[in-house]
């Protein structure tokens, strides 16, 4: 493992700890193969003067749940050092009264909660402490031979410390073990199933023991003998059966969820594993990982509903075993799952919460084909899992951040989405919690939309292969699509029917009608295992109240409109909901210049400002207007109605 001190940028933070703290929490942070996503803790010793001008001893400790990797100053809590240690003597300590009091010995109210690990960082007598959750040390603790194998490893230059519940009773364990021990013998403390601590009276030591004591196990686990399971997914794929996972995964949840499959060769690899069953199921790399992940995946063969719905069963039947009868069972749906011959996967309702269960899976597969390897995979006992993924402070970690949006776990595609109409669909839906891809025919689309969750790609809608490969894509990369905007259109030039050139009418059907139906024909298997699937289509107020010259926009419209009735008559069975806005007037979208809004007025003898607020509401439509009403119809609101075509003009008396 590469030491990533750098004496220039470090002599910057010299003369300030609590500063010095947090650039080496970063370089832990930057190590996945150290920490992932909130894991490992860190902490300084320093002095502080207070109101009256009085130095006080202060543990300044991460926040509970922050990352090291982007961690600044604001992210360590100030405790009381005295107030912590002598907690440690307590020979009773209960969880919510730990918090309470290590909250009433902040030197600073408003700052952010303590980490559980306060009191234990505070009994430890140097100035800089670090934690992590090393993988290469936490798959040898998760052994048959664990304790032997980190004798061997590290002889006495590590204190091993048996599992114990963490906070108070953690805290309570080490003081009584170390009690007349000299700590100056020992390099670092391993807590048997939970990782590794580092410390020392300065920075740069503390982290280096860090590097180091990680290294030896990782040089050990790779003189035994890498995980040799690899497999390729190339002819495997069968995006409807991972729709399909994913909508059984939701329907178990009880939100929407996005799935991710990993089909790396390792994933695969691991995946086909012939005791894959037993091994996967034994436990997760740290009781930490549970909150995230679980304490074990769903496997999944050919009844992939069956195998989800047994799974759920299971769960409850674990939590009745372990539960004190005071605790709520949490949903019984899995975050991660091993589909053989496919790979991996992971659930979540974010692409933040993919990403951190799809890391911790990936570390989790390799730690435990390494542990067969040394000896036998063997995290903890059931009980020791259960007590962590159901305790307070863990759950409270959890969800301290949680925002939950209306679409929250939604997965969209909207059609036309780099101007107008289509790109604020596009950034409003994302803005209520969907996972978005907008598409269009503008190569500026990838630049507008380049989030891991507002995704731009170029496409024509009239090429077929191309929008094949786009929603094969989106299926692929977030396990579903539960919503449809149909907005990608032209405005052809006013032409009577007298004078209509076959190429421009042909060109209109072609992107305002039959663009939009095979593009509908494609979603549909997969609409059908969505999440409250819906499908809009932005048609216009020609549809109802058509003008003389637009014969090839406004019959191209009024075919959309007429599709998109068949298509909520059709699907409906399918509880997929189908809807149409009629906009007019919105003058913010690529059709209106202002020669065009200008030559308009001058038609009706009015002024550019009367003509955008003639309507009855005498109010100017714009393109967020719009797609407001379309995430209105793509949430609950509209759960409930199908086949509607709903205005969106101000008040036109032609179409009232």
């Amino acid at each position: 493992m590469k030491n990533l001190w750098n004496d220039n940028e470090a002599k910057v933070f010299a003369c300030d700890p609590l500063q010095l703290r947090v650039y080496t929490s970063r370089l832990l942070g930057r190590e996945t193969r150290l920490v992932l996503h909130g894991g490992g803790n860190t902490s300084v010793k320093t002095s502080t003067t207070n109101l009256f001008g009085e130095s006080e001893e202060t543990l300044y400790i991460k926040e509970s749940g922050v990352d090291l990797s982007t961690i600044q100053a604001a992210g360590f809590a100030p405790v009381k050092l005295e107030t912590l240690t002598r907690m440690a003597s307590l020979d009773e300590l209960t969880d919510m009264d730990m918090i309470k009091a290590q909250r009433s010995a902040m030197i600073d109210p408003t700052a952010p909660i303590p980490s559980v690990e306060a009191i234990l960082h505070a009994i430890i007598p140097f100035k800089f402490v670090d934690h992590t959750h090393a993988d290469a040390v936490v798959t040898i603790a998760n052994n048959e031979r664990g304790e032997e194998l980190i004798r061997k490893i590290y002889k006495a230059s590590v204190l091993i410390i048996p599992y114990t519940m963490p906070g108070f009773i953690l805290a309570r364990k080490v003081s009584k073990i170390t009690r007349n021990m000299n700590w100056q013998k020992i390099e670092g403390m391993i807590l048997l199933n939970h990782g590794l601590f580092t410390f020392a009276d300065d920075a740069r030591t503390s982290y280096e023991r860090m590097i180091h004591l990680a290294s030896l196990a990782e040089d050990y686990l790779q003189k035994e003998g890498a995980p040799g399971s690899v497999a390729k997914a190339e002819d495997r794929e069968d995006l409807l059966k991972l729709a399909g996972i994913r909508h059984q995964i939701s329907v178990t949840k009880g939100d929407a969820m996005i799935a991710r499959l990993d089909k790396s060769t390792e994933a695969c690899g691991f995946a086909d594993l012939p005791d894959v069953k037993s091994i996967a199921a034994r436990g997760p790399m740290t009781p930490d990982h549970a909150i995230r992940t679980k304490p074990i995946p769903v496997i999944l063969k050919d009844d992939v509903e069956k195998d989800i719905i047994n799974y759920s069963s299971a769960y409850k039947k674990y939590f009745d075993r372990n539960t004190t009868g005071e605790l709520t069972c949490l949903d019984p749906a899995p975050r991660w799952g091993v589909w053989p011959q496919h790979g991996t996967l992971a659930f979540g309702r974010s692409i933040r919460g993919v990403n951190i269960v799809s890391d911790i899976v990936r570390h989790t597969i390799r730690a435990i084909q390494y542990g067969e390897t040394i000896g036998g995979w063997k995290p903890l006992p059931e009980k020791d899992i259960f007590d962590m993924e159901y305790w307070g402070p863990q759950q409270a970690k959890l969800h301290k951040n949680d925002v939950t949006s209306e679409l929250q776990g939604k997965i969209a595609l909207v059609t036309g989405a780099a101007s107008g109409i289509g790109r604020a669909c596009a950034e409003m839906l994302h803005k209520q919690g969907a996972v978005v891809t907008g598409l269009d025919l503008n190569p500026k689309i990838t630049r507008i939309f380049n989030q891991e969750d507002l995704t731009g790609l170029t496409c024509d809608v009239t090429n077929d292969k191309r929008v094949k490969e786009v929603v094969e894509s989106i299926i692929r990369r977030f396990g579903g699509l539960d919503i449809l905007v149909n907005n990608a259109g032209i405005f052809p030039p006013s032409l009577s029917i007298e004078d209509m050139d076959a190429k421009i009418w042909n060109l209109s059907m072609d992107i305002n009608l039959s663009s939009h139906q095979r593009l509908l024909k494609m979603c549909i298997p997969y609409l059908k295992q969505g999440i409250d699937s819906t499908v809009i289509f932005i048609a216009s107020k020609n549809v109802p109240a058509p003008g003389p010259g637009v014969s090839a926009y406004s019959v191209a419209k009024a075919g959309l409109t007429q599709l998109a009735r068949i298509a909520a008559m059709e699907l409906a069975s399918d509880g997929i909901r189908v809807n149409i806005v009629h906009p007019d007037a919105v003058f913010d979208t690529g059709i209106w210049t202002q020669e065009i809004i200008e030559e308009r007025a001058e038609r009706y003898n009015i002024t550019v400002e009367e003509y955008k607020t003639k309507n009855f509401l005498k109010t100017k439509i714009t393109s967020k207007d719009v797609a407001a009403l379309v995430c209105c119809m793509a949430g609950p609101a509209f759960a409930k109605t199908t086949g509607a075509q709903i205005p969106i003009d101000g008040g036109n008396e032609r179409v009232i």
